[in-house]
C-alpha cells in the first residue's frame, strides 16, 4: 500500500495543474478540484486503514535509501491529519462553489482560487508526511505561497493589509526554521528527522537547547501560541468565509503537529516541557480573555482559536501516552469544530449583513436552520457533555491529574475555566445575533440605546467594516456547514473508536524508536 503515500500530495498538484488549464470554463474547474479532493480524501482513507492495521508506511523518493534521499512516512498520526484536512478542504470547497453560483467571482476568482486552494492542500499534506524537516520546510513554504494569494482575494485595502502582515510574520518563521534547519545539518551532518533523533544526543546540551528553542519559536508562530499569536485576530477574518474557516480550522494545526513532531521524536524526555506548559497556560488564559472582549463574531472565533491552542500545546507538554493521546483527538476535534463555526459564521454574515454583534439580532426567526448550524458546534467548542469538546478536555484533565504536578493541577484549573468563558462567549453572541428581537434594531436611536447595551465591554473590530447587503443563505452553503455540522457530532457518536486510534498513534510516539525504527529500519544511526 506504499503507493498510496505520494498520491496523497500528487493528487492536488495534477488536480491544481488542470484546473489552471481549465481556467477559462468555471465550471470544468468546480468539477475537476471536487475529483481532486475527493481521490484525496479516499486514497487518505484508505492509507489510515492500511497504516492502522499494517504499520508506518514509509516511502524513499526515487529510490534512495534514508537518510541520504527523501521519504515520506505516514505513521498514525500523520494518516489520521491527512484524513481530516482532506474532509475539511472538500467539505469548505463545496461551501465555495455555492457561495460562488450566488455571489459570482467577486470574492473567490475562481481562474485563481480554484488551483491555488489545491496548491495549499498539498502544501498541508506535504507538511504532514515529511521525513525530513527541509522536506517539512517546503511544506510549509508552498502554504505560506498559497495562503498568502488565498488571503488577499478581492485586493481590498483590508485584505492587503492583513496579507502583509501575514507574509512578514510567516517569513520571519520560515527564516527562523530554516536557520534551525542549517544548524541541525551542522551539528548532525543530516536533516532525516529520524536519523536526527539517533544524533541529537551527540552535540552539546546548550547547543540542543538553542536548536529546540529556536524550532519551538518558529512552529510556535505558525501554530499561534501565545505570545507569538499576535499577528492572528487581524489577519484572519479579513478574508472570504472559506479561506477564514480553512486558516482557523487547518492550518494553524500544521504548526502544532510540527511541534508534536518535533517533542516526541527529536527531543524526547520534556527538557522543556514546563516552558511548554507556562506557555499553554498563557495561550489559554490570554485568548479567552480576548474572545470575551469581542463585539464581531469573526474575532471572537479567532481569539478562541489562540485559546484552544492551548489545551493541545498542553497535551504535547505533558509527555505522556495518556496527554498525547487527549491532544490528538482534540485536534481532530478542534480542525473540525472550528472550521465549522466559521462557515456558519459566513451564513450569519449574508442572512445579517454584518457580524458585529451591536447590529445582529433576530436572526433565528429569519433562518433557524443558521441558528441549529451555529449554536451546535458553538456548544461543541464550549465543552458542554456529551461533545467531542468535553471528551477531549476531560481526556486532557485526567492525563494531567495523573502527571499529578503542580503545573499539571493550575492547567487543569485554567482549562475549566477557559472553556466555561468559551461557553459564556459563544452563548452571548448567539443570543445577540439569534435569540434578540429584531424589533430592537429597526429604529435608528433604539437600535442606537440596544448597540450601546450589547457592546458595554465589548470591543469592535478595528477598521470594522461597513453593514452590507443582507442576502439569503444558499441550499449549497448551507448543506456544506451541515455536513460539517454531522462530521462534528460524528466525533461524538464514534468518540470510542476514534480514541482508541488516537491512543494507538501516542504509543507510537511514546519514545522515537518505532519512528525510527520504521524509516531507518534498524534502531542504530547508519
Amino acid at each position: 500500500m506504499s503507493f498510496l503515500l505520494p498520491l496523497v500530495v500528487l493528487l492536488p498538484l495534477l488536480g491544481a495543474a488542470s484546473a489552471l488549464i481549465a481556467g477559462r470554463r468555471p465550471r470544468l474547474q468546480a468539477i475537476l478540484t471536487v475529483v481532486a479532493l475527493s481521490a484525496t480524501l479516499a486514497v487518505a482513507v484508505a492509507l489510515l486503514v492500511a497504516v492502522d492495521t499494517g504499520g508506518t508506511i514509509v516511502v524513499e523518493v526515487g529510490g534512495w535509501a534514508a537518510p541520504w534521499g527523501i521519504v515520506l512516512v505516514a505513521d498514525r498520526l500523520a494518516a489520521l491529519m491527512v484524513v481530516t484536512s482532506a474532509a475539511v478542504l472538500l467539505a469548505v470547497f463545496i461551501y465555495t462553489i455555492g457561495q460562488g453560483l450566488a455571489d459570482g467571482d467577486d470574492e473567490t476568482p475562481v481562474s485563481i482560487y480554484n488551483p491555488t486552494y489545491l496548491v495549499m492542500a498539498a502544501g498541508v499534506f506535504n507538511a504532514f508526511i515529511a521525513g525530513d524537516l527541509f522536506n517539512l520546510y517546503v511544506g510549509f513554504e508552498i502554504l505560506l505561497a498559497a495562503s498568502y494569494v488565498l488571503l488577499t482575494l478581492g485586493g481590498t485595502r483590508a485584505r492587503i493589509h492583513a496579507g502583509v502582515t501575514y507574509i512578514v510574520v510567516s517569513l520571519l518563521s520560515s527564516l527562523l526554521f530554516l536557520a534551525s534547519v542549517a544548524m541541525i545539518y551542522g551539528a548532525t551532518g543530516t536533516v532525516n528527522i529520524a536519523q536526527i533523533s539517533e544524533r541529537i544526543g551527540e552535540i552539546p546540551s546548550d547547543v540542543q537547547t538553542i536548536i529546540h528553542v529556536m524550532l519551538l519559536v518558529a512552529f510556535g508562530i505558525k501554530a499561534a501560541v501565545f505570545p507569538l499569536s499576535f499577528w492572528l485576530p487581524d489577519s484572519y477574518p479579513t478574508a472570504p468565509a472559506p479561506v477564514t474557516a480553512v486558516f482557523a480550522g487547518l492550518l494553524t494545526k500544521v504548526g502544532v503537529y510540527a511541534i508534536l513532531r518535533t517533542e516526541t521524536v527529536i527531543f524526547p524526555g520534556g527538557a522543556l516541557s514546563n516552558v511548554l506548559m507556562v506557555v499553554a497556560l498563557l495561550t489559554l488564559v490570554i485568548g479567552v480573555l480576548g474572545a470575551v472582549a469581542q463585539a464581531d463574531i469573526k474575532r471572537l472565533l479567532s481569539f478562541t482559536l489562540l485559546s484552544h491552542i492551548g489545551y493541545m500545546i498542553f497535551g504535547i507538554a505533558m509527555g505522556t501516552v495518556l496527554g498525547i493521546a487527549a491532544a490528538i483527538y482534540y485536534i481532530i476535534h478542534h480542525i473540525i469544530v472550528q472550521t465549522t463555526l466559521f462557515l456558519a459564521t459566513g451564513l450569519v454574515e449574508r442572512i445579517g449583513g454584518t457580524t458585529s454583534l451591536t447590529r445582529l439580532g433576530g436572526l433565528l426567526k429569519l433562518s433557524p436552520v443558521v441558528g441549529v448550524l451555529f449554536f451546535i458546534p458553538a456548544l461543541n467548542l464550549g465543552g458542554i457533555p456529551p461533545f467531542s469538546g468535553f471528551i477531549g478536555k476531560l481526556g486532557l484533565f485526567i492525563a494531567g491529574a495523573e502527571l499529578g504536578t503542580p503545573l499539571s493541577y493550575v492547567l487543569i484549573g485554567a482549562g475549566a475555566i477557559t472553556s466555561l468563558l468559551t461557553l459564556y462567549a459563544l452563548m452571548r453572541a448567539w443570543n445577540l445575533a439569534f435569540w434578540r428581537p429584531k424589533a430592537e434594531l429597526d429604529a435608528s436611536e433604539a437600535a442606537d440605546e440596544a448597540a450601546a447595551s450589547a457592546a458595554a465591554h465589548l470591543t469592535e473590530a478595528p477598521n470594522a467594516t461597513t453593514t452590507m447587503t443582507a442576502r439569503s443563505a444558499p441550499r449549497l452553503m448551507t448543506r456544506a456547514t451541515a455536513a460539517m455540522v454531522l462530521l462534528s457530532l460524528a466525533l461524538t457518536v464514534f468518540a470510542g473508536p476514534l480514541y482508541e486510534i488516537a491512543h494507538r498513534a501516542a504509543l507510537d510516539l511514546d519514545g522515537p524508536g518505532a519512528y525510527v525504527h520504521a524509516v531507518l529500519g534498524s534502531d542504530d544511526a547508519p
